[in-house]
C-alpha cells in the first residue's frame, strides 16, 4: 500500500510504502521524503501507534536508556526509576515510570539516547506486546505519551476511545529524537528510511531486538533465564556463554508460535560477562550482552535562547536565528537575532545570506536581493570564485521571482562552480533554457544536475518534457517508466506519458491518482510553468473538476503569457465569483499570479487573497493596502472587513477604524 501527500505549508513531499511479507510477522514501512521546493525546508517524522494499556503494561525501552526528556528537552528524569519532580509530580521516593499504572498525570518522555534499534510495550497479563525496530542511527526517537492513570487521564480516555479503554502512544522518530526536533531537507533532496512494527509474545522486557527476533535474558537467584521470539520460522542455534565458557548450546525451531524458553542453573557474579547469541546458518538473528550499569549524571535540560543583546558573538546570533527558523518557534522570530548580528557586522556573509533567504520566504523579493548582494560583496572582495555559492543560488532565485531571467541565469551558472549548489542550479538553468526554446542545451543542463542527484524527481520530470520537445519520444517513454517506478506520484511524468501516448485512459488514470485535489494540479502546473510550458499547464488545470479560485487565476496568468488576454480575462472573472472557502494562497509562486489579476483586472478578491498571503508573511503594510482595495471593490464581503479590523487594531493602533470595520463585518 502506498500513501502520499505534499505538505501544503512547506511543500515537502512524503511517501509511505506499507508492506506485509509472507511468512514474516511484521509490517514494513518504507519512507521516502522529498523537498520539491527551491529552498531548504525542515521536517519532523514520528510514527505514532496507540497501544492499549492497563495495570499490567510496561513501556519497553532499551537497557541503556537511563534518562528521558520532556518536549523541547525542557525537563529531564531518570528512567525507568524516576527520583525527582517530573511533570509537576513528585517521584522522589523512586517510582518506575515505565509502568502505566504508576503515572498519575499526563506525561511525555523521550529517550535521551540509545544505541539499540528497538522500543515497545508489553502486557504481562496477556504475555504479548508490540515492538518497533529501525536503525537507531536514522531513527533515534523513542517516546511514550500517556494521559495518565489518574481521574483526568481516564476522563480523556473515555472521550478519545469507544470502548477499548486507555492507551499510550509509543512514538518512534526518524531523523529526530525529540519533539520539536526538526531536521533540514535541502532543495530537491531525498531522504529514505525503513521502519518495522511487529507483535511479540512471552519475551517480556526485551533486551535486544531485530526484525528477525527478540530476546530477553535475566540472571537472578542462581538462575539464567533466556527467552527468544522470532518473526519467521528459523531452525536457530541459541548459544549462551559466561566469560567465554559455554553454558548452553541448543538448536530449536523458533517462530511466532514456537517460543524458545530455557532456564540454566548458574550463579552469575558479573552480568557483563554473560552473552546470548541466536544464529541460523552462521547469520546472527539477535544477540545481547549486558552492559555495566553505572549511574550517570543526568543531562542538563535545554535553555531558552537569550535576548539578542545578551548574546556575545555574531556567530552565536546567526545560529540563534537559524535555530528559531529550524524549530519553527511559536513565539520567537529570527529577525531580531539576524538584525543584531548585522548591526555589529553589516557584511557578515552567513547572516546576510540567511536573512535574505528568510525575506525571500516571506515573498519580500526586493529586500531579499539587497542582503544577498551584500553577502556576495564580501564573499567576492578578494575571492572572485568563493568557497561556497549558496548566496549566488539564492540571488538567482530572487531575480527569477523579480522577472530578471537573464540575471538569474548568470547567478545560477556561477552557483554551479561550487559542488553544493549544482543539482538545484542546473535544474533552473534547464528550466530557463526551456522557456527560451533552447531544449537541447536545457537537456545538457538537466543531465549535469542528475549526475549530482539521480533521484531529483522534478529534474527527472523536466527531462521527460525536454526529450518530448526534442522529438525523442522513445527515450522519453523509457525515462518516464523509470521515474514512475521511483515515484508513482510524479504527476508531471504521468501527464507526459498521457501526452506522448495521446491516451484518454492514461489521463483518466492520472486524474484518479491526483484525486481531484486542486493543489496537486496547481503543483504540477507550476512545474510546467517553470519551463515555460504554459499550454500544458493550462490544459492540466482544465482537468481539475474541483477547481478553486487559484486554479482559475493561474490559468489566466498562463494564458496571458501565451498571448491570449481575452481568455485570461474570462478566467479572472470566473475566479472572482467563486467561493473563497478554503482558498489560502501561501507560496512564493502565488505572488506574481495574484499581483497580475489584482493589477491588470482590478480583481478585488485576488487582492484579498494576496493580502492574506502577505499578512501571513509579516508584510502587514502591503496586506492592509490590498485588503482596502478588496473592501472598496466588494464592500459587502465580511471577511475582508474582519481582517482590516485586526490589522488596524494590532498593527496601526487605530482603534476607531478597527471598531468600524468589525461592525461592518
Amino acid at each position: 500500500m502506498l500513501c502520499h501527500d505534499v505538505d501544503q505549508m512547506y511543500g515537502t513531499k512524503g511517501i509511505a510504502k506499507i508492506t506485509l511479507y509472507p511468512g514474516r510477522a511484521y509490517i514494513e514501512i518504507m519512507g521516502q521524503l522529498y523537498n520539491r521546493t527551491p529552498l531548504p525546508q525542515t521536517f519532523l517524522w514520528w510514527a505514532n501507534p496507540a497501544v492499549p494499556v492497563n495495570d499490567h503494561t510496561q513501556s519497553i525501552f532499551p537497557p541503556d536508556v537511563h534518562a528521558v526528556m520532556d518536549h523541547g528537552k525542557r525537563d529531564v528524569s531518570r528512567f525507568p526509576i524516576a527520583t525527582g519532580v517530573y511533570y509537576k509530580k513528585d517521584y522522589s521516593d523512586g517510582v518506575d515510570i515505565s509502568r502505566y499504572k504508576n503515572i498519575p498525570v499526563p506525561t511525555s518522555y523521550m529517550a535521551e539516547k540509545s544505541k539499540y534499534d528497538f522500543v515497545g510495550g508489553y502486557d504481562y497479563q496477556k504475555k504479548a506486546g508490540i515492538l518497533h525496530v529501525a536503525d537507531h542511527h536514522i531513527s533515534p526517537g523513542k517516546k511514550q505519551w500517556t494521559w495518565g492513570c489518574g481521574d483526568f487521564g481516564k476522563a480523556w480516555d473515555r472521550n478519545l476511545t469507544d470502548e477499548d479503554g486507555p492507551y499510550v502512544e509509543l512514538m518512534t522518530g526518524v531523523y529526530t529524537d525529540n519533539q520539536p526536533d526538526f531536521t533540514w531537507l535541502k532543495p530537491f533532496e531525498e531522504k529514505t528510511f525503513q521502519q518495522y512494527f511487529m507483535p511479540y509474545k512471552a519475551v517480556g522486557q526485551v533486551k535486544n531486538a531485530t526484525i528477525n527476533a527478540a530476546v530477553n535474558m535475566t540472571a537472578k537467584d542462581g538462575k539464567v533465564k533466556v527467552t527468544v521470539y522470532a518473526t519467521g520460522k528459523h531452525m536457530a542455534k541459541v548459544n549462551v556463554t559466561y566469560d567465554g565458557n559455554t553454558l548452553l548450546e541448543e538448536e530449536a525451531l523458533i517462530s511466532p508460535t514456537d517460543i524458545f524458553e530455557k532456564e540454566i542453573t548458574y550463579a552469575v557474579e558479573d552480568e557483563t560477562k554473560l552473552s546470548v547469541c541466536v544464529t541460523e546458518g552462521g547469520q546472527t538473528l539477535v544477540a545481547y550482552t549486558p552492559e555495566k550499569q553505572e549511574i550517570e549524571k543526568l543531562p542538563d535540560p535545554a535553555e531558552a535562547v537569550a535576548e539578542p543583546d545578551k548574546i556575545a558573538t555574531v556567530e552565536e546570533l546567526y545560529l540563534a536565528g537559524l535555530h528559531i527558523e529550524q524549530y519553527r518557534h511559536a513565539t520567537y522570530l529570527p529577525d531580531p537575532y539576524y538584525l543584531e548580528a548585522l548591526k555589529r557586522d553589516p557584511g557578515d556573509i552567513r547572516t546576510n545570506n540567511a536573512y535574505g533567504t528568510l525575506l525571500m520566504r516571506r515573498c519580500n523579493f526586493a529586500e531579499a536581493k539587497k542582503y544577498l548582494e551584500k553577502a556576495l560583496e564580501r564573499m567576492t572582495k578578494r575571492n572572485p570564485n568563493p568557497y561556497g555559492s549558496e548566496a549566488y543560488y539564492n540571488l538567482g532565485l530572487v531575480k527569477l521571482f523579480l522577472g530578471d531571467k537573464d540575471g538569474a541565469y548568470d547567478d545560477f551558472f556561477k552557483a554551479t562552480w561550487s559542488n553544493e549548489q549544482q543539482e538545484m542550479s542546473f535544474y533552473y538553468l534547464a528550466a530557463i533554457d526551456a522557456r527560451k526554446g533552447a531544449f537541447a542545451h536545457g537537456l545538457e543542463m538537466i543531465d549535469k544536475g542528475l549526475v549530482k542527484n539521480a533521484h531529483n524527481i522534478k529534474a527527472r520530470g523536466l527531462k521527460v518534457y525536454l526529450l518530448r520537445k526534442l522529438g525523442r519520444t522513445e527515450e522519453a517513454k523509457v525515462l518516464a517508466a523509470e521515474n514512475l517506478a521511483l515515484d508513482p506520484f510524479d504527476f508531471m511524468t504521468g501527464n507526459e506519458m498521457a501526452i506522448i501516448a495521446d491516451s484518454a485512459a492514461q489521463r483518466k488514470e492520472l486524474n484518479v491518482l491526483m484525486r481531484d485535489f486542486a493543489q496537486n494540479y496547481l503543483m504540477t502546473a507550476r512545474d510546467y510553468a517553470e519551463a515555460g510550458a504554459y499550454a500544458e499547464a493550462v490544459e492540466l488545470l482544465d482537468d481539475c473538476k474541483s477547481a478553486t479560485p487559484l486554479v482559475r487565476y493561474y490559468q489566466a496568468y498562463y494564458l496571458e503569457k501565451m498571448g491570449n488576454p481575452k481568455e485570461a480575462e474570462a478566467k479572472v472573472a470566473q475566479a472572482e465569483k467563486m467561493s473563497p472557502d478554503y482558498c489560502f494562497p501561501n507560496k512564493m509562486e502565488d505572488v506574481p499570479v495574484l499581483r497580475y489579476a489584482a493589477g491588470r483586472y482590478d480583481a478585488g478578491m485576488a487582492a484579498y487573497y494576496l493580502g492574506n498571503l502577505f499578512f501571513d508573511k509579516l508584510q502587514w503594510q502591503e496586506a492592509v493596502g490590498l485588503w482596502e482595495k478588496a473592501a472598496a471593490r466588494y464592500p459587502d464581503f465580511p471577511t475582508v472587513h474582519r481582517n482590516l479590523a485586526l490589522a488596524y487594531f494590532n498593527k496601526t493602533g487605530d482603534r476607531e477604524a478597527a471598531k468600524r470595520e468589525m461592525e461592518k463585518a
